[in-house]
């Protein structure tokens, strides 16, 4: 297995709470997220450093500083999001610098897995003003998991949060072609497989529009667009049919 060294940050922390509703703070619910994701990865051979372990502040600056100084080769950061009005919005949404490079298929493939639990999948937003996507020397992913402020998204934070770290230590090891083989097996609906990957992204956009469960997978020298990873055969061959009645030709894989 390729060695990869990975950066997880914990957003705010310290004297910045970030977002705050009722008596709950985003530095408090993302610190162990970070932490389980972090564990995960570790026990699949991953070297992971944070930028925090501790309820400790660090400017956004400070954060990118640490990740360059690590020599990581990626640097995912996490956070809660929040709106004007609670209540307002719902979902999960991953942030990059710009569209490209495997970092944008990291963030689809991470909102891909939640929107799988069932968070809205909110996609893949462009920040290139945020300091820790700008000013980091690797690819950089931020990760908006769930609002704050909505007691819908919070309920689903507390009572699915293993799934949660489970989804996204998945998600990115699936992006570095890394999965463990003797981890749980899910079953996933192929649509599509490009070595155009042109291609690739115009069936990956379409899916999306039409509110797919759809990510990407670079792997065997092909962009393979695939549909949910489901731990039942079941809802597989449910999404499968569902896709082949709106006209796909697909097939159902297993990772």
């Amino acid at each position: 297995m390729p060695e990869y060294k990975i950066m997880l940050d914990a957003g705010h922390g310290g004297a910045d709470p970030g977002a705050v509703f009722n008596d709950r703070q985003e530095k408090d619910d993302v610190l162990p997220l970070t932490l389980a994701v972090g564990n995960i990865l570790k026990n699949r051979g991953v070297d992971v450093e944070y930028t925090r372990t501790t309820d400790v502040y660090q400017t956004p600056f400070q954060k990118a500083t640490i990740a360059n100084q690590s020599g990581a080769d990626y640097f995912v950061s996490f956070h809660r999001n929040s709106s004007p009005t609670p209540g307002q919005y719902t979902g999960v949404e991953t942030l990059v610098y710009d569209k490209s490079g495997i970092k944008y298929d990291m963030a689809k493939n991470i909102a891909g897995a939640l929107g799988e639990l069932g968070f809205q999948d909110l996609g893949v937003k462009e920040r290139p003003g945020l300091v820790v996507l700008r000013r980091t020397s690797m690819p950089a992913v931020l990760v908006e998991a769930g609002f704050l402020n909505n007691e819908q998204d919070n309920a689903m934070f507390d009572e699915k949060f293993d799934e949660i770290a489970q989804a996204i230590a998945d998600a990115i090891l699936g992006t570095l072609g890394e999965e463990d083989v003797l981890g749980p097996t899910y079953y996933r609906v192929q649509a599509g497989a490009f070595q155009n990957r042109q291609y690739a992204d115009q069936l990956l956009y379409e899916l999306l529009d039409q509110g797919y469960p759809a990510f990407l997978l670079h792997e065997d020298g092909y962009y393979k667009v695939q549909v949910g990873a489901y731990l039942q055969l079941g809802n597989a061959i449910a999404m499968e049919k569902r896709l082949r009645d709106a006209g796909y030709s697909t097939l159902i894989t297993t990772k």
